[in-house]
């Protein structure tokens, strides 16, 4: 059995299926760096637990063949027409880091390539894809085009076809990261380069549309915001959260719902290798948003 505290790893995702808790996210113990190993899980130790988990396991690991060998990236998964699909980001050998789709039966894995590469558009650098079904029961990807590529990081959305194989239609722009009042340029790099990480979509009570995403602050730390588009749908209009959500040096945040519904925040935090480690902090729902809660388990 593992604490939260003794595990490493990045972009940390939750998956409750049965009642049991189950833990993603960037696992290799250098993702900087290849070669990537591939992304490990870990499973709650009891049904309803979500401090301490058992593993690691295996929930990926590469093909002979497979088209990229490094930063292996920020996987979700998601439960969708009786499987399970993984949207996670890697850098091919030839070509632009994207966000490429496997597949599974099981929660656990083991995941194998399903997309044929990356969906994200190929002359784009792309990273962090999540995924979102509209109200109209049409699928999505979220994704950020890297601030290496465009400068001011853009927040993306992009409608897949049914299999969830292949982008069907163009990428729209959502917002980008110099709206937020919050957000800093980079030190240190071109004037104008601002940081989208992480993008979560989370539907508030009162049918807004509230993505979650990460950037960079005043101080230089990692911080998480919250863009609200009120109308409900992607296509917003969005807006920016003046103050970040989440500002004390951690980041790539999602939401989910603990074992009695409340509301958690998990992020990895510090934003720094090898230390990062997962952190749950209680949310609460305001009137158009969300709120931390003083709930911490690390």
């Amino acid at each position: 059995m593992r604490r939260l505290a003794e595990i490493q790893i990045r972009d940390p995702f939750l998956v409750c299926e049965d009642q049991v808790y189950y833990l993603f996210g960037s696992t290799d113990k250098d993702i900087w760096h290849g070669p990537g190993v591939g992304f490990d899980v870990y499973r709650g130790s009891r049904p309803g637990e979500f401090t301490s988990f058992e593993g690691p396991f295996p929930a990926f690991r590469p093909p002979a063949g497979f088209w990229s060998t490094t930063n292996f990236w920020a996987p979700e998964v998601h439960a969708h027409h009786g499987a399970f699909f993984m949207f996670a980001s890697f850098q091919p050998v030839h070509g632009r880091r994207g966000t490429a789709v496997l597949r599974s039966e099981r929660v656990m894995g083991p995941y194998v390539p399903w997309s044929e590469g990356p969906v994200t558009p190929p002359e784009w650098e792309c990273l962090d894809g999540t995924f979102f079904v509209d109200v109209d029961a049409r699928p999505w990807m979220v994704f950020c085009h890297e601030w290496t590529q465009v400068g001011d990081g853009q927040v993306c959305a992009m409608p897949m076809d049914a299999t969830l194989r292949r982008a069907c239609g163009a990428p729209r722009v959502l917002f980008t990261a110099s709206q937020a009042p919050w957000a800093a340029p980079l030190r240190d790099r071109a004037p104008g380069s601002y940081v989208t990480d992480g993008p979560y979509v989370v539907r508030h009570p009162s049918g807004a549309l509230l993505i979650l995403w990460s950037s960079f602050g005043v101080d230089g730390k990692y911080c998480i915001g919250v863009a609200r588009s009120r109308s409900g749908v992607l296509d917003g209009p969005w807006t920016q959260s003046d103050q970040p959500l989440y500002e004390a040096d951690g980041g790539h945040g999602m939401v989910f719902a603990g074992p009695d519904s409340r509301l958690f925040l998990a992020i990895h935090t510090p934003n720094s290798t090898p230390d990062e480690r997962p952190v749950f902090i209680g949310l609460r729902t305001t009137e158009d948003g969300l709120a931390v809660t003083g709930e911490i388990f690390a």
